[in-house]
Formats: structure tokens, C-alpha cells, sequence
């Protein structure tokens, strides 16, 4: 049985029209509850803590924020200000721009509560960085607290960023609640 040269070539030329791609790898969408807060009284310090999250605490001046459903982990460190506070300014300013190579922007936010006497910036690596927030807070007088949040997984900013975006609000409900103890 003969075919028709011309139906073969238009066959040919049908089937070849369009570029067949592989389909994309797909995500997971992530759904996080709503936050309920709820105060967390640490040595030096307290404030309000997503229930969401857990605390540990190996050392007294450093506990820990772990998500374990985001494998992410909010690192705390506290120091008390004894004539050093400009080196500790220095440390908290030179932390986020460690991050500069692998970074898009590092937008900054500052805080102040004037009547708490807590003083402070967030600092937002925007881009495939190892620590996507870091902030610092004190009252110039006795008391320094520093955090970096981390999460244990390859850096990938785009499929990080649901879960940095909630963390954000965390850190941020952190920072405008945090009260400070007499030492």
C-alpha cells in the first residue's frame, strides 16, 4: 500500500511543529496556622512567642526558637552591655553583611519603644544567603540581645520565602514585645 508523498511530509511537519519541554519540578505548597502568641520569660529578657514554635536552652544566655515543622531554628544570644556596646553595634552590623555575596538587598527596619527602652534593627537578607533574618535589640544601658534565623535546608530564597515571610512576623512580634529584666 502506497501513501502519498505529500500526506507523509505533512505528517512529518504536524508532529514536529511544537518544542516538547519537561514539565518544571513542582512544590509544595505550604500552609502555616495562624500565629497565637503567647509570653515566653527567658533569663534576662521576655517576650511574645509563637506556640507554633518550641524553646531550648543549652546555655543561659542563648536559647534557642525551633520550628520543627519548617526545620528552621531562630538563634538568641544575649550579652550584657559593659562599656562595649559600640563593639557589640559593630558585631550586629557586620553579622547580615557577611551575607552581602550571596544577597540581592539587605533591606533594614528599626524599632524603637521608647517606653520599654528597647532599641533596635531587623536586618532582611533578601536572596539565596545561609540566614534569611538578623536582628538586634538593647537598651543601651545593660542589656544586648542579638538574633539570626536559620534554616536547615539549601538556601533557595524562592521556596523559602512562605515560610520567611511567616517567621518575619514572628521576629518582628519578638522585637516590639521583648521587655527586659533587672539584672
Amino acid at each position: 500500500m502506497k501513501f502519498p508523498l505529500g500526506l507523509i511530509v505533512l505528517f512529518f511537519v504536524a508532529s514536529c511543529s511544537e518544542d516538547l519541554q519537561p514539565k518544571p519540578q513542582g512544590y509544595f505548597r505550604l500552609d502555616y496556622p495562624n500565629p497565637t502568641y503567647q509570653k515566653a520569660d527567658h533569663f534576662y529578657f521576655t517576650f511574645d512567642q509563637n506556640t507554633f514554635s518550641k524553646t531550648e536552652v543549652e546555655k543561659k544566655q542563648a536559647p534557642k526558637i525551633v520550628y520543627p515543622q519548617m526545620k528552621a531554628t531562630l538563634y538568641l544570644n544575649y550579652n550584657a552591655v559593659q562599656n562595649n556596646l559600640d563593639s557589640l553595634l559593630n558585631d550586629a552590623y557586620r553579622l547580615p553583611y557577611k551575607h552581602l555575596s550571596k544577597a540581592d538587598a539587605i533591606p533594614e527596619k528599626i524599632f524603637i519603644n521608647e517606653d520599654k527602652r528597647v532599641f533596635g534593627t531587623l536586618f532582611s537578607v533578601v536572596g539565596n544567603a545561609a540566614s534569611q533574618h538578623q536582628f538586634y535589640l538593647t537598651d543601651s544601658l545593660q542589656h544586648f540581645l542579638v538574633g539570626s534565623l536559620y534554616f536547615y535546608a539549601k538556601p533557595n530564597y524562592d521556596s523559602l520565602y512562605p515560610a520567611v515571610y511567616y517567621l518575619e512576623k514572628d521576629i518582628i512580634r519578638l522585637m516590639e514585645t521583648v521587655e527586659w529584666k533587672q539584672r
